[in-house]
């Protein structure tokens, strides 16, 4: 799971303590718009931010140099080319967010080699759902793939 810029402390401890519930790894690109020390990261992720498998990037470049390593990405956004039960999810992939007010940056939205895949919404008055209530989903979506079909 990777957030690319987050900006709220609380979406950050949310999403670590899920990560952790759900065997994720979690990747931060910088800048954050908080401190990782800040109580609001702690009081989101509870007792279990310790234990969450936290890796920061200094870059975003840094970060997509290395994905041959981490496996293959997905970059989540409102406009995603797929639907989220239409990709394979199953280990190894990355999982990419943006920040909260600007979403993911316009070239991995734009790229030919990393798929966009969106969650459906039925509303037409939503604009998006909260980045920590997607990553719950979508991590949902591949324990069920993984649990699933193997």
């Amino acid at each position: 799971m990777v957030l690319v810029h987050p900006e709220i402390a609380w979406n950050t401890g949310n999403i670590g303590r899920t990560c952790l519930a759900m065997g994720a790894h979690l990747h931060l690109v910088e800048p954050l718009g908080f401190e990782l020390d800040d109580k609001r990261v702690r009081r989101a992720g509870l007792d279990y931010w310790p234990h969450v498998s936290l890796r920061k990037w200094s870059t975003l470049d840094a970060l997509l140099g290395s994905l041959d390593q981490l496996g293959a990405p997905y970059a989540f956004t409102g406009e995603g080319e797929h639907v989220l039960w239409e990709v394979d999810l199953r280990p190894p992939s990355v999982l990419m967010f943006g920040a909260e007010t600007r979403g993911l940056p316009r070239r991995l939205r734009t790229s030919r080699s990393v798929p966009t895949v969106r969650v459906p919404m039925d509303s037409t008055v939503v604009r998006s759902f909260n980045v920590s209530t997607t990553v719950g989903m979508v991590l949902a979506e591949a324990q069920r793939q993984r649990t699933m079909l193997g």
